[in-house]
C-alpha cells in the first residue's frame, strides 16, 4: 500500500484513554473531536486482512483494507460489494401472518373487491403506499387512499377516514406503516371490513384483533428481519401475493408484474427511514437505485429534476435530494402530496406537482430556521443542567418541522431530543430524535404505559409523542432516569478516520474506489478520510444564500489540487479557519467522492472536520 494512502495507525499519539491511537495527534479539533483509527489497536490484523481480500477478490487494496475494517469475512466480499435479492431475500413467509395477508390480498384481486389504503404522511408510508396501490390497481382492484393530515388527524390510523373508506365500499381495509398500536380504531373498523397492518413500529402492547399484522417487530415474529421499513415490508407481502395468485392460475391469462420495478421506491423508503444499510436493505438500496436511475416512474422522475438529482444516483440523493421534498408535503401542507406524486403517469401534471412539493420545502426551511435558533438556546441551558435527555418546546412553532429541528438538536448536543410545539388547546405535540445506544422509542413507549403521554411510540433512533403541556417537566424527569447513561455522553462525538490520504492522492481513481462500497448510510458508514497538512488556495461563498462554501486545496509540497466543499456554512465553525488566509495549515476530514458535470468526472472533499496541524 503506497505510504501517501495509509500510514500505520501505530501513532505515538493517543487519545484521553490513554491506550486508544490518535489520528494525525488529533486529539481536539476545531469542533472539538478526537480522530480516531477505525482499526484502533488492531491495525496490524486489519492489514493483512485487507491484504487477503483485495488479493482473493481482485480488488485495490483500499478497497480490501476497507471491507476488513467493516468486519466482512472474505466469503461474504462478493455478495457485500454486488448485494442481489436471490442471495440475501429470504421467503416473504419468514414474517408472522405473512401468508394470512397474502392470501386475503389475492382473494380481494380475484374477487375484484374495492380495497382502502391508510399510509403515514412520510416518505415511508407514502411509498408502501404507492407500492401496494399500483400493484393492486394494475391487477383490476378499485384502490381508495388516505395519508392522514399531521395536523388535524395526527399519526396513524382514525375513524372517520377508515369509515369514509368503507363508506365508499372498500371491504378490505390496509394499513401502511402505521396500525399497530391503533388497538381500538381497528378493530372497530373490523366489524364492517377486514384490516390488515404492514407495519415496522415496535409493539406497544396486545396487537390489535384483525386479519394479519405483518411486522417483523411484533415479539413472535421469528424472521429477525428487524431493520426492514415498512415499503421493504410491502415490497415482501407483494411478493407473496404474487406467489398466491400464481398458485391459484391468475396468470395463466395476464402478465405477471415485475415486482423489481417497485425498487425504487423500497430503496427510497428504506433510504428516508434511516433503516441499517446492511444484509437484505443493501439489496434493496443498490438495486433500487439502478431502477431509479432509469427515470421510469414519471412522478419521481419528474422530482429529481426538480432536486437537480444526477446520475448515478446514490443514498445521498435519496436522503437529501428526494425525501426531504416528499416529506415536505406532510410537514407543512397537503399530506397526500407525495403520495400523488408518485403515483402519477402524466408527466405535465407529475412536473407541477414536484414543483410544489420543492417550493413547500423551500417553505419548510423557513419555517425551520425561525425555530431553530431559539430551540438551541434552550438545548444548551438543559445541557448545562446536565440533564440526560433534552426536552424542548415552544408556543409557535410549527409541529411538522420539529423532528427536523430534534435532528439538529441532536447532532449539535449528541443526546437525546423532544421538540414539541405547544397547541391551542394546551397540549404539546412532537417529534424525537435519538443517538445510537439510548432506545428513545422503547423509553416513549415506557412513559405511555406509565401514564406520562396520551400518545407516543416510534424506534429507538426516532419516536413520535403528545401530551398536555403541564405534563413536560414530569416527562423529562422520567426519561431523565430511564435513559440515565446519556448524561455522561460527549457532547462532541469523536470521528473514526478510515485512511489518511494525501491531497495527490485523493484523485477520481480513489474516490472510485471507496465508492464500490456504496450505499452508505446507517450501518454502513461511507470511509472517513484524513488529509494531512492542507493549505486552502481558494475560498468562495455560493449559493442564494451564500451558506456553501467552495474551496481549493492544496498539499504542502503542491501538485495537484482539490475541489472541497462545507454545506451550512453561515453556521459552522469550520468556515471561518478555512477561509482565514493566514491560517497555518490543516489536518481535514471528510469523504471524497467522485462527481459527474458535463461528461467530466471529477474528485470532490466533503469537509467534515478541520483541526490546525501541530
Amino acid at each position: 500500500m503506497p505510504a501517501d494512502l495509509l500510514p500505520s495507525p501505530s501513532a505515538t499519539h493517543v487519545g484521553e484513554d490513554g491506550q486508544t491511537p490518535v489520528v494525525l495527534g488529533v486529539t481536539c479539533s476545531v469542533t472539538g473531536r478526537q480522530w480516531h483509527w477505525r482499526a484502533g489497536s488492531q491495525a496490524s490484523q486489519t492489514d493483512r486482512m485487507g491484504m487477503a481480500i483485495a488479493q482473493q477478490a481482485d480488488l485495490p487494496e483500499i478497497v480490501g483494507r476497507m471491507l476488513a475494517l467493516r468486519g466482512v469475512p472474505p466469503e461474504q466480499v462478493a455478495t457485500y460489494l454486488s448485494p442481489t435479492l436471490r442471495a440475501l431475500m429470504p421467503n416473504p413467509s419468514v414474517m408472522v401472518e405473512m401468508e394470512t395477508a397474502a392470501c386475503r390480498l389475492a382473494t380481494a384481486i380475484r374477487n375484484g373487491e374495492t380495497v382502502g389504503l391508510f399510509g403515514d404522511y412520510d416518505v415511508d408510508g407514502a411509498c408502501s403506499t404507492a407500492l401496494l396501490a399500483t400493484f393492486l390497481q394494475e391487477q383490476g382492484c378499485t384502490v381508495l387512499t388516505h395519508i392522514p393530515d399531521r395536523m388535524t388527524e395526527g399519526y396513524g390510523p382514525n375513524t372517520p377516514a377508515i369509515a369514509a373508506m368503507q363508506d365508499n365500499g372498500a371491504s378490505l381495509i390496509v394499513c401502511l406503516d402505521c396500525g399497530t398500536a391503533a388497538v381500538e380504531v381497528l378493530e372497530h373498523a373490523s366489524l364492517r371490513s377486514d384490516v390488515i397492518i404492514l407495519d415496522h413500529h415496535q409493539v406497544q402492547g396486545p396487537l390489535p384483533q384483525v386479519v394479519a399484522t405483518v411486522n417483523p417487530n411484533r415479539p413472535d415474529c421469528p424472521s429477525r428481519l428487524h431493520g426492514l421499513c415498512a415499503a421493504a415490508v410491502t415490497f415482501m407481502t407483494l411478493v407473496a401475493t404474487r406467489r398466491a395468485l400464481d398458485e391459484a392460475g391468475w396468470f395463466a391469462s395476464r402478465p405477471k408484474p415485475d415486482l423489481m420495478e417497485c425498487l425504487d421506491l423500497v430503496a427510497l423508503a428504506t433510504v428516508c427511514d434511516v433503516m441499517p444499510l446492511s444484509g437484505l436493505n443493501r439489496a434493496f438500496v443498490t438495486q433500487g437505485l439502478t431502477i431509479m436511475a432509469r427515470r421510469q416512474r414519471v412522478g419521481l422522475a419528474a422530482l429529481l429534476e426538480v432536486a437537480g438529482a444526477r446520475n448515478p444516483l446514490s443514498a445521498f440523493t435519496c436522503g437529501f435530494g428526494v425525501g426531504p421534498r416528499i416529506n415536505a408535503g406532510g410537514r407543512i401542507a397537503d399530506s397526500g402530496l407525495g403520495l400523488r406524486l408518485l403515483l402519477c403517469t402524466n408527466p405535465a401534471e407529475a412536473r407541477v406537482l414536484a414543483e410544489r412539493l420543492n417550493s413547500v420545502n423551500h417553505s419548510r426551511q423557513g419555517v425551520e430556521s425561525g425555530i431553530l435558533d431559539r430551540a438551541m438556546e434552550l438545548a444548551a441551558a438543559q445541557r448545562a443542567q446536565g440533564h440526560a435527555v433534552l426536552v424542548l418546546s415552544g408556543r409557535d412553532w410549527h409541529p411538522g418541522v420539529v423532528g427536523i429541528v430534534a435532528g439538529r438538536i441532536k447532532e449539535k448536543f449528541n443526546r437525546p431530543v423532544l421538540v414539541g410545539a405547544e397547541l391551542d388547546d394546551g397540549s404539546v405535540k412532537g417529534s424525537a430524535r435519538s443517538v445510537p445506544g439510548q432506545d428513545l422509542g422503547g423509553a416513549i413507549i415506557a412513559a405511555r404505559q406509565a401514564g406520562l403521554l396520551s400518545t407516543g411510540g416510534g424506534h429507538a433512533m426516532a419516536a413520535g409523542f403528545g401530551l398536555p403541556a403541564t405534563g413536560l417537566a414530569a416527562l423529562q424527569e422520567f426519561l431523565d432516569r430511564h435513559l440515565a447513561t446519556a448524561a455522561n455522553l460527549p457532547d462532541a462525538v469523536d470521528l473514526t478516520i478510515d485512511a489518511v490520504v494525501n491531497v495527490a492522492a485523493a484523485d477520481v481513481a480513489l474516490a472510485e474506489d471507496m465508492n464500490r462500497l456504496a450505499p452508505f448510510g446507517t450501518g454502513n458508514d461511507e470511509p472517513l478520510i484524513a488529509l494531512p497538512r492542507v493549505r486552502v488556495a481558494y475560498a468562495e461563498r455560493i449559493g442564494s444564500e451564500r451558506n456553501t462554501l467552495r474551496l481549493t486545496l492544496e498539499g504542502e509540497g503542491r501538485g495537484p489540487r482539490l475541489k472541497a466543499l462545507v454545506f451550512r456554512a453561515n453556521e459552522s465553525p469550520l468556515a471561518p479557519v478555512l477561509e482565514d488566509r493566514d491560517a497555518p495549515p490543516l489536518h481535514l476530514a471528510g469523504w471524497l467522492r467522485a462527481e459527474s458535470w458535463n461528461g467530466r468526472t471529477s474528485a470532490t472533499f466533503f469537509i467534515r472536520d478541520v483541526a490546525i496541524a501541530q
